[in-house]
């Protein structure tokens, strides 16, 4: 069976530094023999949640698209931005829209078992852990496997190359374990 990976941030911006760690992430997990999709959620245009507009209306199609992703891959990579102190909104819109259970699914299809690596990365010497934390609880608490190993790329204005690739030896060791951890996981916990 071949694993697949789904790969996002919480910004929402291509260049943007929690992107760039996802990438690298990202990169050296295919090294590994795994299938990696990499996705914008801003492509996916989400509504912000509303229960009534969901009773009134239903899903919307583009949601409807997220959570066939997230439903359809093993395992995930999720880089989160920080933003006074948690996880961004469209993450966390995102994650509220794939939670929500049609009548066809069993509820926390998306999440459920799912093994999920954490990135941040921010200008700050903490890069990012306060929202990582947060995201993890909220995680956790939808079924997913959260890996213990997190990579948290701080003082980013310095962290990366010309080509968006991380300098430091330290980031560099951190992403390669997160991608072996992943995967190793991943593929136990998926026979």
């Amino acid at each position: 069976m071949t694993i697949k990976i789904l790969a996002f941030d919480g910004s929402g911006r291509a260049g943007s530094v929690n992107h760039k760690v996802v990438q690298q992430v990202s990169h050296a997990v295919k090294a590994v023999d795994v299938t990696v999709t990499e996705i914008n959620l801003h492509d996916f245009n989400l509504p912000l949640y509303d229960l009534a507009d969901e009773i009134e209306h239903g899903l919307p199609d583009n949601v409807k698209k997220l959570k066939e992703l997230f439903r359809s891959h093993h395992a995930f990579i999720i880089g989160s931005p920080e933003h006074n102190g948690t996880m961004t909104a469209q993450l966390k819109n995102a994650i509220d829209w794939v939670s929500r259970k049609e009548e066809h699914e069993t509820p926390m299809s998306g999440f459920k078992g799912k093994v999920v690596g954490l990135v941040s990365a921010s200008p700050g010497k903490m890069g990012g852990l306060r929202g990582i934390y947060q995201l993890n609880t909220v995680l956790f608490g939808l079924g997913c496997i959260v890996l213990p190993e997190i990579v948290s790329v701080g003082f980013s204005n310095d962290a990366f190359d010309d080509v968006g690739a991380l300098k430091h030896e330290h980031d560099k060791k951190a992403v390669a374990h997160l991608a072996t951890r992943l995967a190793k996981v991943t593929t136990a916990v998926n026979g």
